[in-house]
C-alpha cells in the first residue's frame, strides 16, 4: 500500500504544531506559508482528520487528534533520521542532517567560522543552526530539535551532558574614554558607582549580578538589553560599561567605535564555553564528527573569532 504522506509534510506539521502559526513555522523551516498550508491540508484530506483548530486572532491550535498525530509524526521523523545515521555508520561517511544550537551571546562571533570549516570537511552534512538563550538550548536538546549546542556551563541540568572546551574569564567592557578604561584590571567595587548596561539574558544576568552581590554591592543599572551587539554599541557610545566573557578579536563595536576590555578580578568566576548534548546523542557519527571538530578548533590558545586570554596575560 503506497504511503499517504511524505516526510516533508510531517516536518511541516510538527513545525506548525510547535510554532502555533503557519507564519512562524514558515520562518523556522524556511518554506513559504502557502506550501506549508497546502501540506497540512493534504494531510487532513488524506486521513480525514482535522489536525488544527483555526483561530484568526490566535493562530492554530492542535486538536486532540492532532496532538496524537503530531507525537507519532515526531517519532516517524526521528526514525527516518536514524536511517541517515545507520547509513553513515555503515559507509563510514559523515552525512545527513545536523542541528546545532548556539548561545546567542557568542553565536555571531564563534559559529560562522566553525560551521564553515566543518561543512568544508563534510559537505554531505545538512547543517542547520539556531541562535538561542540558555533556556531555549535546554528545551531544544530535550525536544531533539537540536543535536548538540555550543553554550556556557550555566546551571546545566542533570539530564544534559556538558563537555567544557575553554575557560572564558569575565571582562568589564568600556568606552575607550571611560575613567577606568586604562586600568590593568578592575573589581566589582570599582565598577559599582558607574552606570551599567546589563546583558539581560536568562542565567547570564544572575551570573553577572552575583559578582556584586558577593561583595554586598548593587550595580547602577541604567539600561538592559538581550542583544550583545546593542550592548557593545551602547557601551562604545558612553551610556555605561558592561560585563561579558566574550572578547572578540576586533575591539570595535558594531557601529565602528572602539571598546576597551579590562579584566575583571575579585569575587568573580570564569565561564566555560563548551558543548551540550543529551546522553547518547554523541553516538551518532555526524554528531561525533562535530564534537571532535569543535574540540580541535576551540582551544585555550585559539578559538574562532575570539581573543583568548592566556594565563598571566591581559
Amino acid at each position: 500500500m503506497p504511503l499517504r504522506f511524505t516526510l516533508r509534510q510531517l516536518e511541516y506539521l510538527v513545525a506548525v504544531g510547535e510554532a502555533g502559526s503557519i507564519a512562524l513555522a514558515s520562518e523556522r523551516v524556511n518554506v513559504s506559508s502557502p506550501s506549508i498550508s497546502a501540506a497540512i491540508a493534504q494531510l487532513e484530506a488524506e486521513f480525514g482528520l482535522a489536525l488544527f483548530v483555526r483561530k484568526h486572532a490566535h493562530g492554530l491550535t492542535l486538536t486532540q487528534g492532532g496532538r496524537q498525530f503530531m507525537a507519532q509524526a515526531k517519532a516517524v521523523l526521528a526514525e527516518a533520521a536514524r536511517l541517515n545515521e545507520i547509513a553513515g555508520t555503515i559507509t563510514g561517511q559523515v552525512r545527513g542532517p545536523l542541528s546545532v544550537g548556539c548561545l546567542q551571546t557568542f553565536a555571531q562571533v564563534v559559529l560562522p567560522q566553525l560551521r564553515r570549516s566543518f561543512v568544508d570537511l563534510y559537505p554531505a552534512v545538512e547543517f542547520h543552526q539556531e541562535e538561542l538563550d540558555q533556556t531555549g538550548i535546554f528545551e531544544g536538546l530535550r525536544r531533539a530539535t537540536l543535536d548538540v549546542a555550543l553554550s556556557y556551563d550555566l546551571d546545566i541540568p542533570s539530564d544534559i551532558i556538558f563537555h567544557p572546551l575553554v575557560d572564558l574569564p569575565p571582562y568589564a567592557v568600556m568606552q575607550a574614554s571611560h575613567p577606568l578604561a586604562g586600568r590593568a584590571s578592575v573589581t566589582p567595587a570599582d565598577l559599582a558607582e558607574h552606570p551599567m548596561i546589563l546583558l539581560d539574558l536568562p542565567f547570564s544576568n544572575d551570573y553577572f549580578l552575583s559578582f556584586f552581590a558577593q561583595s554586598g554591592l548593587r550595580p547602577r543599572i541604567v539600561e538592559r538589553t538581550r542583544d550583545m551587539g546593542v550592548m557593545r554599541s551602547m557601551v562604545a557610545n558612553g551610556f555605561g560599561y558592561s560585563i561579558a566573557n566574550i572578547r572578540p578579536v576586533t575591539e570595535l563595536a558594531p557601529d565602528g567605535r572602539r571598546l576597551n576590555y579590562v579584566p575583571l578580578t575579585g569575587p568573580v568566576r570564569s565561564l566555560h564555553l563548551g558543548l551540550a548534548l543529551m546522553a547518547g546523542a554523541g553516538q551518532a557519527l555526524t554528531v561525533r564528527a562535530f564534537v571532535d571538530h569543535a574540540t580541535d578548533r576551540i582551544t585555550p590558545r585559539a578559538a574562532p573569532g575570539l581573543h583568548m586570554r592566556l594565563p598571566g596575560a591581559g
